[in-house]
């Protein structure tokens, strides 16, 4: 019983599913991991360029503030979005209750008849949720369309991926920012180490360990650091 994820008790469950939990940790980890990766770019590829470090402070800064902005924007216009649809679909299920509330019934019938409800359970069950107008719907909206009983917030959404851009995107600029000796080595561990704690930290919601999320996670901001780099040094000889 020690390793079992919540309680049980009737109280627990009660209260559980009383309430609907929405989860932000993919706002924040996309954030995290896209602020980190874009910086870092920007710092990859100046040094590659052998630009002055002055530029790695501009640069970087501006896409901090700019680049995580707009994905905050984004992901607020796309969950408001979401918002909108499910809005949209309530209302031609509440419109078809009224106007064919037999073919809504049917429909009830048919999805509780493939959960394996036969017999006198399938007429108490479509009884039952026919017989509330909100429930009717709540179904229909889940069973048919696949939506949850309610839409994440969509600031919510925005400020956990801006807050993890933020975060995440300002280590690797922190050397440049201290003026530092080594800087883009420094810059280069730094974000190594962010890389590999949000993926150790996004392993807490996967079946993944540890250690594969973080190294995956590690691995993907590795290879757009390159690239970057790799931009940076094709640039300047072009440049030269």
């Amino acid at each position: 019983m020690d390793n079992l994820e919540h309680a049980h008790t009737d109280e627990a469950i009660q209260s559980r599913l009383a309430t609907i939990q929405h989860s932000y940790i993919r706002d924040w980890i996309y954030g995290g991991i896209d602020g980190a990766v874009t910086t870092f770019a920007v710092v990859s590829g100046v040094a590659g360029a052998q630009l002055a470090p002055l530029i790695v402070l501009i640069l970087g800064f501006a896409n901090l503030v700019a680049d995580g902005f707009s994905m905050a924007a984004s992901n607020f216009l796309g969950t408001r979005a979401e918002q909108d649809d499910y809005r949209r679909l309530r209302e031609i299920e509440l419109r078809h209750i009224e106007l064919v509330p037999e073919g809504e019934r049917e429909e009830i019938r048919q999805i509780y008849q493939a959960k394996g409800f036969e017999g006198d359970e399938l007429d108490k069950a479509v009884e039952l949720i026919t017989s509330d107008k909100e429930r009717w719907v709540q179904t229909m909206l889940t069973e048919e369309y696949g939506l949850p009983a309610e839409i994440r917030s969509p600031w919510k959404a925005a400020a956990s991926t801006f807050s993890a851009f933020l975060v995440c995107g300002i280590v690797p600029i922190v050397p440049y920012l201290l003026k530092l000796e080594s800087s883009f080595e420094l810059s280069c561990f730094m974000t190594g180490i962010t890389f590999f704690a949000i993926g150790a930290l996004k392993s807490n919601w996967s079946t993944s360990s540890w250690y594969r999320s973080a190294l995956e996670t590690l691995f993907v901001g590795s290879l757009a650091a390159v690239m970057a780099y790799g931009i940076g040094v094709l640039l300047k000889d072009i440049g030269g």
